[in-house]
């Protein structure tokens, strides 16, 4: 399961209706927008809650890293690093080994979405978060064109500007038709990405500590591996 919403109930009706196992829950980041419901639903279900290795989180995670796999049978779940919305956000390369045995589709959380980037001053300063997102999109664009995107949000999210309404594009599809992510230069695309920025998110903050551990406002980090 990946980015849940806080309301859970839907996810765990669903894996009793289908006779399905929730072995992980991921969260691509430490989300700004909303109060993620990961931690709570893998309490529930006893499935691992996995952020990445620098996630400053105040709680026990499983760990995961730039090139990790999550084994789940037949499908594969590759780590790919891709700071720039957040310093660690990650996004999940996934392989139906039914259907080949190259990647399908690409969970891109709030990173690269259907026809913009994501915001990157949430987590860092907007420059710091360009120049690291500058990183993240030239390792996105070394996949191949007919990988599937479906990005976390879409249009009417506040996590970017340009977003269409359409939930789910490729690689190809984006590399011909998304501005920022068209940009081969690295100081042309930091000023992109300064400007127009949206309206911060309302309760930004408060959700980002909440989901990070902490009450609202207070400080301190902490973050613990297998």
């Amino acid at each position: 399961m990946c980015d849940p919403l806080e309301d859970i109930d839907v996810y765990l009706r669903l894996a009793e209706e289908t006779g399905m196992k929730i072995c992980y829950v991921l969260d691509t980041h430490l989300h700004a927008d909303h109060v993620s419901g990961a931690r709570k639903l893998a309490h529930l279900s006893g499935a691992e809650y996995v952020l990445h290795a620098d996630s400053r989180a105040n709680f026990v995670f499983s760990t995961a890293n730039e090139g990790d796999e999550l084994d789940m049978g037949n499908v594969i779940i590759r780590v790919l690093h891709t700071p720039g919305h957040t310093p660690e956000h990650i996004s999940l390369l996934v392989t139906d080994k039914t259907r080949g045995l190259e990647p399908w589709f690409l969970l891109t959380g709030h990173t690269l979405m259907v026809g913009d980037m994501g915001r990157t001053e949430l987590a860092a300063s907007a420059e710091e978060g360009a120049g690291m997102l500058f990183e993240t999109v030239r390792k996105l664009k070394s996949l191949p064109d007919y990988v599937e995107v479906f990005p976390g949000a879409f249009a009417g999210s506040v996590c970017g500007r340009a977003l269409s309404g359409k939930p789910m594009s490729t690689i190809g599809f984006e590399r011909k038709f998304n501005r920022a992510f068209q940009i081969e230069d690295r100081d042309e695309f930091v000023r992109h990405m300064l400007r127009e920025i949206p309206t911060p998110p309302l309760n930004a903050k408060e959700n980002r500590a909440l989901n990070m551990g902490f009450s609202a406002g207070a400080g301190g980090v902490y973050s613990h591996g297998r």
